[in-house]
């Protein structure tokens, strides 16, 4: 199973940065997906939204002015669950995911790695 962390960026100081690094560390398969091409860890960010095969977990690092055009592609994916990180909450999108029967969280990935409860 993997995560697909959507809003990926290759600068250290990131949270999408942070979270690769920790999901890795936790022995997480990762997907980065962002805007820029670039590297993180030694994992390619993809630029291109492909439909990957076992992603158990997309974690959002995309702002809510930025989404919407992601709500088809992530409904394709069919993840289990889609993890709203801090500053990414967004009623809409979180609806129209559990209306398709995915899961949505409002939580931090980072902290939910930290405490053993991702």
């Amino acid at each position: 199973m993997k995560t697909l962390v959507l809003g990926a960026s290759a600068n250290p100081e990131r949270y999408a940065y942070k979270a690769i690094g920790k999901l890795k560390q936790a022995g997480h398969g990762v997907i980065p997906l962002g805007v820029k091409a670039g590297t993180v860890l030694g994992e390619t960010i993809e630029t291109t939204p492909q439909l990957w095969e076992d992603v158990d977990t997309v974690t959002l690092y995309v702002g809510p002015a930025r989404q919407a055009p992601y709500l088809d592609y992530i409904k394709k994916l069919s993840p289990r669950r889609v993890i709203f990180n801090p500053g990414t909450e967004n009623p809409e999108i979180e609806q129209a995911l559990a209306a398709s029967g995915i899961q949505t969280e409002r939580a931090c990935t980072l902290v939910l790695l930290s405490t053993n409860q991702y």
